[in-house]
């Protein structure tokens, strides 16, 4: 018994100094150096419309079913950070089969001039995590005609907003090109604003 009450003292005496260091210093330090070296990445990468109002964050895709806006992947999360990932489904999986085939239907009813078998496969099936705000540069192409229809504006200038929109390979060696949908459907709204 005595063995026990003089274990009980250091014990909670390390179980706080534990949770003040682990859960208190640590994040606020944490928190510090990330303000203080990259303030943006921190508070979330959030971008910004001419209004100032936040409009999304850099990091997170966004559901765009208008069609006079390019449109992203699809999400079997609906984009909801809370909770990212997607369903993991085989390639034989019914529920997989049925959704690409409603993806497949719903792009060629938008994209009526883009036949399916030039329809670039990220734009029917999902990323990993279900958040990816990019697609590919083929993917954006192909929703040049449809959105040049819809808003006027000439598919070159159009062409050039994916240009100025799309971003290179991570540290120049991984991945592949990519255009930031978000992005460019801020700038595409500005010129269907002039």
């Amino acid at each position: 018994m005595k063995n026990e009450q003089k274990l009980a003292g250091p014990i909670i005496r390390s179980s706080f100094t534990l949770m003040i260091l682990t859960g208190l210093v640590y994040p606020l330090v944490s928190t510090g150096i990330a303000q203080a070296i990259m303030p943006d990445q921190a508070d979330g990468s959030l971008l910004y419309n001419e209004q100032g109002e936040v409009v999304g964050s850099e990091l997170i895709g966004q559901n765009f079913t208008d069609p006079m806006y390019f449109h992203g992947r699809e999400s079997a999360i609906e984009y909801d950070a809370s909770g990212s990932g997607s369903n993991n489904y085989a390639p034989s999986n019914q529920d997989m089969i049925t959704r690409t085939e409603e993806s497949i239907a719903a792009w060629s009813e938008e994209n009526p001039a883009i036949p399916v078998n030039q329809l670039p496969i990220d734009l029917v099936t999902d990323s990993a995590s279900g958040l990816d705000p990019h697609i590919s540069v083929e993917g954006a192409a192909a929703q040049v005609e449809r959105v040049a229809e819809l808003t006027e504006i000439s598919s070159e200038r159009l062409e050039e907003l994916i240009e100025e929109n799309t971003q290179g390979k991570e540290w120049g060696l991984f991945g592949e090109e990519r255009v930031h949908v978000l992005m460019l459907n801020l700038d595409l709204q500005e010129l269907i604003q002039e």
